[in-house]
Parts: structure tokens; C-alpha cells; sequence
């Protein structure tokens, strides 16, 4: 008896489990190369996670530097965020968090082009 008859569909079951779990543990969020940029918006709350409700951690200013290395969407909230560490000019404190995507602006301009959302 071939192979594909006698272990067929356990193999089969076998490789799309596989192939369920891969797209499983994939993470909701994209990772990039680190980049820079500034806060464009007057003021923007560095939270925890990205979530217009999660824990403030503070607050970075205009002008402040950002070091960004990802980006998040949050589908419940229709929101674009920003993962980074804000640096502010007043007083140098490093704030790593989420900030709104069109407040840590990677292209330099206002408001910032934003990626497709994920399907």
C-alpha cells in the first residue's frame, strides 16, 4: 500500500495543524528597524500598551525625540500607535511606550502617511 493512502490524511491534519499554529503565535504587531523622529503633537501620553485606556507611564512634548522600532493597530479603537522611547528635552527623562501613531510622526511631516491595516 503507497505512503499517501495508508498515512494520507494523518499527515495532512498533521501539516495544516502546523500551518494553523505558525499564523497562531504570529504577533499583532509589526517589528521595524529602529528610526527616529520627533513629537509633533503639543503633548501625547507614553502608555503602557497600545490602548487609548492602558496606564499613562507620562508625557512627551513637541520637539521631544522619539526612537521608535514599532508600529501597532488596534482594531477596536480604529487606532494607529507607535512603540518607542520618548526623550524629553526639559528634563531628559527616558519614556519607553506607546504613543499615537500621528504624534510620533516617522516621516517627519504632519499629519503622518500610515500603513495599510492588517487584514
Amino acid at each position: 500500500m503507497p505512503l499517501s493512502k495508508r498515512f494520507g490524511r494523518p499527515l495532512t491534519a498533521v501539516s495544516v495543524a502546523a500551518v494553523g499554529a505558525a499564523f497562531a503565535t504570529a504577533p499583532a504587531a509589526q517589528a521595524y528597524d529602529t528610526g527616529h523622529g520627533k513629537i509633533s503633537c503639543r503633548a501625547v501620553k507614553v502608555r503602557k500598551s497600545p490602548a487609548k485606556n492602558a496606564t499613562a507611564l507620562g508625557v512627551a512634548y513637541r520637539g521631544d525625540a522619539i526612537a521608535y522600532d514599532q508600529f501597532a493597530y488596534v482594531k477596536t479603537e480604529k487606532t494607529w500607535y507607535t512603540r518607542g522611547t520618548a526623550t524629553r528635552k526639559s528634563d531628559h527623562a527616558k519614556i519607553r511606550g506607546y504613543v499615537f501613531y500621528d504624534c510620533a510622526n516617522p516621516f517627519g511631516t504632519d499629519p503622518a502617511p500610515k500603513p495599510p491595516i492588517p487584514k
